[in-house]
């Protein structure tokens, strides 16, 4: 490993100037040049390692640099994250308020900045008075007003995007999985989805130049059908450390819709101590059809899938990760005579609003899938073919192109 190298870091707030502050530099034997692109600042952070052998890829580099990720005094970390919520003590805000705000959800003023004082009341031991002095303070903090095009340009060129696996699929959605912003991957069973999450819990731990994102994966199993065998796999064929690898996913399983939420406050509080670049749900829908049942529970179960996809793209506006869910379909009676493909998403407009890209699933032959752009506000409306491999998703074989093609 070089004594000097740059790792390119998504945005955490499209809005964030000069947030990353850099820390005192100590003694080490090696040192990591970070720079965020959102601010356009670089900063050193010294660190102990050891050189890999030669023609190796480190499995990830989460396991040198987790220690620096803490916060510093001064407000801002290792790689520019959102400021820590001790930077609100004082001028009336005391400790316990702090303490108070934490146990409620939110662990940085980013957090506290994008909610509503309305929801701050909720908590307790916030007054009226208190709580429009902290969103005063976090005010300070976070910069919430008007930019120009040319910044928010700038600052999506530099996006990172996480790899797919498949050359074919990663074309098709301009570089992968974009970070900062909710990707919705639905279909019948047997299409790819939860096939796909695996190989991309995986890829997100690649180095910047093999288009991973050099981070940890959250992984919220809804389904039970998390293996990571299949971690296992995929980490080979990258000549990753499976172990490593293994040890780089943090795995839970939602047993109840309610549940499924409150783990989205443990991944907050997970994303404040170490850098993760992916969160999965696979699947964001499937307890909700069990646990609200008929046309009675139909109002309460959209508004609460509206608060879990809030919750999910906070986190995205937040740290910067790639959100990514995956969705059941269902058959379209109504008007199924002129529809050559009844089957449509679950959700409703909660889901579809939520989700920035929506990518559709179907069955190809033998063991390709063709995936198709539903919905994005910049990919065009197109579909490729790829594989579901042994060792992860993958590229479909040239037979198999020349029959989808025909």
């Amino acid at each position: 490993m070089p004594d000097d190298f740059y790792i390119d870091v998504p945005p955490i707030n499209p809005q964030h100037r000069n947030s990353a502050r850099p820390q005192p530099t100590t003694p080490a034997n090696s040192r990591i040049t970070v720079r965020n692109p959102s601010s356009a600042t670089t900063q050193s952070i010294s660190f102990s390692t050891t050189d890999p052998p030669p023609g190796t890829i480190p499995s990830s580099t989460m396991g040198d640099v987790e220690e620096p990720t803490q916060y510093d005094d001064q407000g801002g970390s290792a790689y520019g994250a959102p400021t820590p919520l001790s930077q609100l003590e004082g001028n009336g805000i005391h400790a316990r308020d702090i303490k108070a705000i934490v146990e409620a959800g939110y662990n940085t003023v980013e957090a506290v900045a994008y909610t509503s004082k309305r929801q701050l009341l909720t908590i307790k031991g916030i007054s009226e008075a208190k709580a429009d002095k902290i969103i005063a303070e976090a005010a300070k903090l976070v910069p919430m007003g008007f930019t120009t095009a040319t910044d928010i340009h700038e600052q999506r060129s530099k996006l990172i995007s996480i790899t797919t696996g498949s050359k074919q699929l990663d074309t098709l959605l301009a570089g992968g999985i974009e970070t900062g912003s909710i990707t919705e991957i639905f279909g019948e069973f047997r299409t790819g989805k939860s096939q796909l999450c695996h190989t991309l819990a995986v890829t997100c731990q690649l180095p910047l130049d093999m288009g991973g994102g050099e981070g940890k994966c959250l992984y919220i199993d809804t389904e039970g059908t998390f293996r990571p065998v299949r971690l296992l796999a995929v980490a080979q064929r990258y000549g990753l450390n499976g172990e490593e690898v293994l040890d780089n996913v943090a795995y839970a399983r939602a047993y109840n819709s309610d549940h499924q939420l409150q783990l989205l406050n443990m991944a907050a509080q997970m994303m404040t101590e170490t850098r993760f670049s992916l969160l999965i749900v696979d699947s964001a829908t499937s307890l909700y059809r069990t646990d609200f049942s008929g046309r009675g529970d139909l109002s309460a179960r959209q508004m609460h899938l509206a608060r879990f996809m809030r919750q999910l793209q906070r986190l995205a506006d937040e740290f910067g990760i790639a959100v990514v869910i995956t969705n059941q379909v269902v058959a379209q009676v109504d008007g199924a005579v002129f529809n050559p493909d009844p089957k449509k998403p679950i959700g409703g407009n909660i889901i579809a609003h939520a989700s920035t890209t929506r990518l559709s699933l179907k069955k190809g032959r033998g063991e390709t899938r063709i995936c198709k752009i539903y919905d994005s506000p910049c990919l065009p409306e197109s579909e490729c073919l790829f594989a579901i491999n042994e060792d992860g998703i993958g590229d479909p074989s040239p037979k198999d192109m020349e029959a989808h093609e025909r």
